[in-house]
């Protein structure tokens, strides 16, 4: 147990922590998938958050057709003041196309559909629903610091499971990378970027006010395009970072589609994509060996940080995957990022009815 503070606010949970927090006046967001639907994850993660009782839970839902209306009344079985917004949807699809913004689709896209009508609410959490070691802490804790001077907070936590650590795209390539980054370019947001414990962590609040000036990433580069956003709007004085003990949720193989290969090339385009904003641009011809050069010092301390709590450690299996992330590291390419919701010409209401019209149609067929 530690208490060292970083260059944002840093709350440790010393044991047992459930702040005060203003639920009454917050809307929690929820991505999931047709797949995820009665699963055992989604299932605690809704029970739970039924005992903590926000002032309204808005799901972004990707499924067809057959799953939409069943996962909606799965959400009604809950005691949840709760919105299912059916984010694929023709008629969903249809509407951003009008205005230019369909595009490609992922999880950032349907977590973006959710923010915009969550932002009126005064604060705003958004978390995934397959995490197993879910508590009803998370959004107490996440909420408090908003309620205490901050715009923006993020949770933290160990990724430890079945005797190894997991976690192995915020290890393995976000950590190195940013540290490769730091040791070239002595400038803020980099800093900024440095002082999350888990950068990759998809817990995070903000106010809405500041949920409304959010560009987001349109699909796994969301929670790291989400703190360069940060960084623009709320700096280092109203951002913090809270401690949501260990974690453990879904893993992915490194290989294949949605593989942990695909998306580090999304983390590594969002946070070059916010470097550039900010004037930093890297040296990508040099980048990936400095990256493998940190990556490499970091695979001995995992090793060791293993061995001394009995952990299993496959140091040539994460080798491999340094590689796969090393090859992986280029520049940004062209900016998807899906606009702020202020600087919009859909109404997110819009969106809702459109979804709710969606959602009746399929229950009727």
């Amino acid at each position: 147990m530690e208490y060292v503070q970083e260059r944002i606010a840093t709350l440790h949970d010393y044991g047992g922590a459930n702040p005060p927090a203003p639920l009454e006046r917050a809307a929690v967001v929820v991505p999931m998938t047709g797949r995820d639907h009665a699963g055992l994850a989604p299932e605690r993660v809704f029970s739970t958050l039924a005992t903590v009782d926000p002032a309204h839970t808005y799901v972004a839902l990707r499924a067809d057709a057959e799953r939409a209306a069943d996962v909606r009344s799965w959400i009604e079985g809950f005691d949840l003041t709760a919105t299912v917004l059916w984010c694929n949807r023709p008629a969903v699809e249809e509407r951003l196309d009008s205005v230019g913004l369909n595009g490609a689709a992922g999880k950032g896209r349907d977590v973006w559909l959710a923010l915009g009508v969550a932002a009126d609410s005064e604060f705003v959490v958004c978390h995934d629903a397959d995490a197993k070691s879910y508590a009803a802490s998370h959004v107490r804790k996440l909420l408090f610091a908003l309620a205490n001077g901050h715009d923006f907070s993020k949770g933290y936590y160990a990724r430890v499971e079945n005797g190894r650590l997991y976690g192995r795209l915020f290890r393995l390539f976000y950590a190195p990378l940013v540290h490769a980054l730091a040791d070239a370019h002595d400038e803020p947001i980099v800093d900024y970027f440095d002082a999350f414990r888990y950068g990759l962590a998809g817990e995070f609040a903000a106010t809405g006010e500041l949920v409304s000036r959010l560009r987001v990433q349109r699909g796994w580069g969301l929670e790291v395009g989400t703190l360069g956003e940060a960084f623009q709007h709320a700096g280092f004085e109203r951002s913090a970072q809270v401690d949501l003990g260990l974690h453990e949720h879904d893993h992915r193989s490194v290989g294949g589609p949605s593989g942990l290969g695909d998306m580090c090339r999304d983390v590594g385009s969002a946070l070059f994509r916010a470097l550039h904003d900010a004037g930093v641009c890297p040296d990508y011809e040099t980048l990936p060996s400095r990256y493998h050069s940190q990556a490499t010092t970091l695979l001995e301390q995992y090793g060791a940080d293993a061995a001394f709590n009995g952990l299993g450690y496959d140091v040539a299996d994460e080798r491999e995957q340094v590689d796969t992330y090393a090859a992986a590291i280029e520049p940004p390419g062209e900016d998807r990022r899906l606009p702020a919701w202020r600087e919009t010409d859909i109404e997110p209401d819009a969106i809702q009815a459109l979804s709710a019209a969606a959602i009746e149609e399929a229950t009727d067929d």
